[in-house]
């Protein structure tokens, strides 16, 4: 499968979003009548979409309102809603920060420590709602912040980071055990990043309870241009999705896989599922949710970094109201709203009753599937040529 590059060099074709398509099957089934739920651990989901755990996307009141639409919402406790106490006043600040102003204030902005009073604070305000309470943090504060959020009822705790592996060397601080923190963890444990098969292999061998696949595709992370690392979503989820599986025959515990990034319209979604994925975990779009707390405004959890930012702040624009976009009915022309919508009509198409019989239905290269017979919506900005 690889190709020589160089003398004694061969690298491997990967693919994204924008390359493959789905090819419909012998059958069809009522779009109604599709079946879209999934498991995480002991829990089931009937919408396999989480908003991502960006500041400019969920705020525990965003939380809230995704959770009672049926979706999932993940709180970063590394971000704004843990540092201050009234986190609206410094959203105001940074949706009203020049292009110019923004990466040096939003580094400025998350200098203050982390309250861990908040942390608490928070997934109980979520609770409260009862609705699921989903929560995210750097490796570094998993530990700590793991056991706050637990004992504040968070039902699953995810731990993310650029690239997760088992094995990470550093002097600076303490190297999460990954495994001894899934035992000690009585909450849902999910792990990410990580975009290879022995890696996701690895990493489900630690008794994570989902993985989360993706280095650098969001819309609003740099990491792809800051340090050159990445590989497209359609080939790191078949990759991991193929460790899955061999997982599940060889220990019988089935480890959903949950495609985070790059997804930003629900054609791309629909791609994901087919190349694997239990579920997706999507940031721009729903940025540009009445009820997201960017105001419009959407930026990568490594924006901050100190000495070297991976994101960018970017604008989004606000474009419809949460229920919109996650359930219809779609008021733009462009595939960014009705994503639960998009996914049954396109499983339906396909003839895949579940997410599962989604993974198998038939995927081609096709390189010209963005533009063929669309010089007018492209010529005109509309549609698929926005």
């Amino acid at each position: 499968m690889a190709e020589w590059i160089g003398i004694e060099r061969r690298a491997r074709r990967c693919y994204g979003f924008d390359e493959v398509a789905l090819v419909p099957g012998r059958q069809t089934v009522n779009p109604n009548e599709v079946d879209t739920s999934w498991s995480l651990g002991k829990l089931k989901f009937k919408i396999p979409i989480l908003a991502a755990a960006m500041d400019g996307v969920v705020s525990v009141d965003f939380a809230v309102a995704m959770g009672k639409l049926g979706g999932i919402a993940v709180l970063n406790l590394d971000g704004v809603q843990t540092r201050y106490e009234n986190p609206d006043e410094i959203l105001d600040q940074i949706a009203k920060a020049s292009p110019e102003e923004a990466t040096k204030l939003l580094q400025d902005l998350y200098l203050p420590p982390i309250q861990e009073k908040l942390i608490s604070k928070r997934i109980e305000e979520i609770k409260k709602a009862k609705v699921p309470a989903f929560a995210s943090c750097i490796p570094q504060n998993a530990k700590r912040f793991g056991a706050l959020a637990q004992e504040a009822g968070c039902d699953v705790f995810i731990v993310q980071s650029t690239v997760a592996t088992v094995k990470h060397v550093s002097t600076e601080y303490k190297v999460l055990d990954i495994h001894d923190f899934c035992k000690e963890m009585k909450t849902p444990v999910v792990l990410g990043n990580s975009v290879t098969y022995d890696m996701a292999l690895e990493l489900m061998e630690q008794g994570i309870a989902g993985l989360l696949v993706g280095v650098g595709p969001g819309a609003a992370c740099t990491t792809r241009g800051v340090l050159g690392i990445g590989v497209p979503q359609v080939t790191a989820t078949v990759d991991s999705a193929a460790a899955r599986d061999h997982f599940y025959k060889r220990n019988g515990q089935y480890i959903p896989i949950i495609t985070d990034g790059g997804m930003r319209i629900g054609g791309e979604i629909c791609k994901a599922f087919a190349s694997g994925a239990d579920a997706v975990m999507v940031g721009s779009a729903f940025a540009k949710a009445e009820e997201a707390p960017g105001r419009g405004y959407h930026w990568g959890m490594a924006t901050s970094n100190a000495n070297l930012p991976r994101g960018t702040r970017v604008k989004v624009g606000t474009t419809g109201t949460l229920r919109q976009i996650l359930l219809g009915p779609a008021k733009v022309d462009d595939g960014s709203q009705n994503l639960v919508g998009a996914l049954k009509t396109s499983m339906g198409s396909l003839g895949a009753s579940t997410i599962p019989e989604m993974h198998d239905v038939e995927m081609i290269i096709a390189p010209s599937i963005q533009t063929e017979g669309k010089v007018f919506q492209i010529g005109q900005r509309i549609g698929m040529g926005k």
